[in-house]
Parts: C-alpha cells; sequence; structure tokens
C-alpha cells in the first residue's frame, strides 16, 4: 500500500485538533516507526517502552502526548491520544484503494439481486437471488454473497468473503479475506449414541462499522439471530457461535473462541486465545486477557485473567504436579482446623452458579 502525495503538518494539526511545535511547512508523505523514520515520516510515541528512541527519531513529526513535547528534538503533533491520532492520519496517507464501479465479466449475478449503480462487483464474484448490495459497496473477487443478503453503504468484502443466506450487513463495514458469515452452528441433539442435525433458522446481523479479521468465521442462529453490535472489531482467525450476541465497540483478538448463546456487552476487550463458555454473559467495560477461560458469567467491569504463564520446564512440571494434589492438600487443612465439608464451597461447583 503507498501513501498520498504530501500532507503539511499544518494542515495535519488542523485536521485532527493538534497542538503543532515546529514548522507548519514540513510535509510528511509515510508513516514509519520511531526508530526507523526520515522527515518524510511522521511516527508516534504511545507506549512507554519505547520512548528510548524518541531522542535519536530522524522522523518528520512525532505525535505525542503534550507532556512529553519538550523531550522531543523534532516537529511534534501533540494530542490527548497519540495512538488514535497516528490512526487517523494513516488513513489519510494510505486510504482504500479505489474500485470501479460496475460488475466485472466474470462476475455471476442472479437477475432478482438490487445492486447500487456506484458498487463494484469483481471477478468471480457470485450474487445470489433478491440480494441487496448498497451504494458504493465492494464485492471482492471470489467472493459468494448468497440468497436474500442484505449489504449496506460503503462495505467492503476484500476476497473469498461468503456471506450465507439471509444476513444482514450494516455502512462501512470490512471484511478480510475468507471471513465466513452465516455458516450453520454446531448444533447437534443426541440420540441412542448418535447426533441428530438441529436446523438452524436464524441467521447473523452485523451492525455498522464492523472489521472482521481474516477466516473468522460466525455462525448463524439456530432459532433467533446472531448479532455483532456496531463498531465491533474481530481480529483473524476468531469463531463466533450460533446466538452470540457482542455488544457495540467491543474488540477480540486473534484465535479467541466464543461458544454459542453467550452475551458478551459493551466495549469489552477480549484478548488472543481467550475461550468463552456458552450461555453466560460477559457485562460491560470487561477486559479478559490472553488466553484466559471465561466459564461463568463476568457481572462486574474489571480486567479478568486465567491461565499460567509459561515457565522453565522443571519448575512447570513441579507445579503441575502439585497442583494436581491442591484439593487433597485443601481438604486436609479443613479437617486439621475443624471446618465445614468442603462440598459447601461455592467454588466446588463447576457450574459456579450458571
Amino acid at each position: 500500500m503507498s501513501a498520498q502525495p504530501g500532507l503539511s503538518l499544518g494542515e495535519l494539526a488542523v485536521r485532527f485538533g493538534c497542538v503543532l511545535k515546529g514548522d507548519p511547512d514540513v510535509r510528511v508523505t509515510r508513516v514509519a516507526a520511531l526508530e526507523s523514520a526520515d522527515a518524510a515520516s511522521v511516527t508516534f510515541l504511545a507506549n512507554p517502552r519505547y520512548r528510548r528512541y524518541l531522542q535519536q527519531t530522524k522522523a518528520g513529526a512525532v505525535v505525542l502526548d503534550p507532556k512529553l513535547a519538550d523531550a522531543c528534538p523534532v516537529n511534534a503533533l501533540l494530542a490527548k491520544n497519540p495512538y488514535a491520532t497516528y490512526a487517523r492520519i494513516a488513513a489519510l496517507l494510505y486510504p482504500a484503494p479505489a474500485a470501479p464501479p460496475g460488475r466485472h465479466s466474470t462476475a455471476v449475478v442472479d437477475s432478482t439481486a438490487n445492486i447500487d449503480p456506484s458498487a463494484s462487483i469483481g471477478p468471480h464474484a457470485v450474487i445470489g437471488a433478491r440480494v441487496s448490495v448498497g451504494a458504493r459497496t465492494v464485492i471482492g473477487p471470489g467472493c459468494v454473497v448468497m440468497d436474500d443478503v442484505r449489504i449496506g453503504e460503503d462495505t467492503r468484502l476484500t476476497a473469498n468473503v461468503t456471506l450465507c443466506q439471509g444476513v444482514v450487513v450494516g455502512s462501512r463495514c470490512l471484511m478480510h479475506p475468507s471471513v465466513v458469515i452465516g455458516a450453520d452452528g454446531f448444533g447437534l441433539a443426541p440420540d441412542q449414541g448418535e447426533w441428530l442435525k438441529v436446523p438452524q433458522v436464524g441467521t447473523v446481523r452485523i451492525g455498522n462499522d464492523v472489521e472482521i479479521g481474516a477466516s473468522t468465521t460466525i455462525d448463524r442462529g439456530a432459532i433467533d439471530d446472531t448479532v455483532i453490535g456496531d463498531g465491533v472489531k474481530l481480529d483473524n482467525q476468531i469463531q463466533i457461535g450460533h446466538n452470540v450476541r457482542i455488544g457495540a465497540h467491543t474488540a477480540i483478538a486473534g484465535c479467541a473462541g466464543i461458544s454459542g448463546s453467550a452475551v458478551i456487552g459493551q466495549r469489552c476487550m477480549i484478548g488472543g486465545m481467550v475461550g468463552v463458555a456458552g450461555h453466560l454473559t460477559i457485562c460491560d467495560d470487561v477486559v479478559v486477557t490472553g488466553k484466559s477461560f471465561v466459564n461463568s458469567s463476568i457481572r462486574q467491569p474489571g480486567y479478568y485473567s486465567s491461565g499460567i504463564p509459561v515457565d522453565e520446564t522443571p519448575r512447570f512440571r513441579k507445579n503441575a504436579a502439585r497442583f494436581q494434589r491442591l484439593d487433597e492438600f485443601v481438604r486436609e487443612v479443613r479437617r486439621e482446623r475443624g471446618a465445614g465439608p468442603e462440598s459447601d464451597d461455592a467454588a466446588s461447583d463447576p457450574t459456579n452458579g450458571e
């Protein structure tokens, strides 16, 4: 991806509400890291770990907190939220590639589909019956949009995205390669040692301004719909089960798994490889750190963690062996103290109230 022609620091300061320390006529054409930036680059400092690179930077400008203005040896764009301001500047310098309106000659579009004339349908895309595609939306190469799908305005399906029957997608969404929305959920009923498939008759409803990373899958609802709220950001290779509901502006990192019928609130942050069990609720404003397992509802905002951090193998093995004896040790301590039966402890209930 290449940058646009340069923008002056004066322009950027006015557009994004920054205080400029330095020359307003300096022009930047690209972004770069603090340690590798040159005079034509704009960079940022948001994480204190990288402050050691500030004194040596050769950047045309650094976006940083006003408290660090005196420590910056080059031009500075002072902002309360340097990372967010940098993101807006980078989006301006690196706009999404324009897609020509119309349909590629190899696209297959059902005659009943309602495609806005300004939309772009790429090579080998397939558009089913009664599909609705909004203005300026881009359906990239190899995408499959099945019957009765509705897509809003300014949404982009990059490549090989599959939207199954009846899926509803809002405006200004971005779906990266190999996303699959609306495949059947894992609905199976046991019967005499065999499994019967339960028809998945709901769909998936995705709000506005949602971004979905590569190879992420979102299952259709079993009866009611799976719902992804406005502004949700999903990383790569996430699995979201049927009837899950995710509140507005929640972000979920890669390889997380959300089991069926879980409800996640607004403005949550779910770390990479987190597992969320089904049929539970996570309230608004919760942060779950990476590789945690959520097996009961979280009803208070805050930070939550589980799992064992990496350790040297010999020590890890010793601790793992001791962990296996932890229940026996607790019971022995309780007996010595004359405490009541262990079964009275709520922690012994694996459902923990769910």
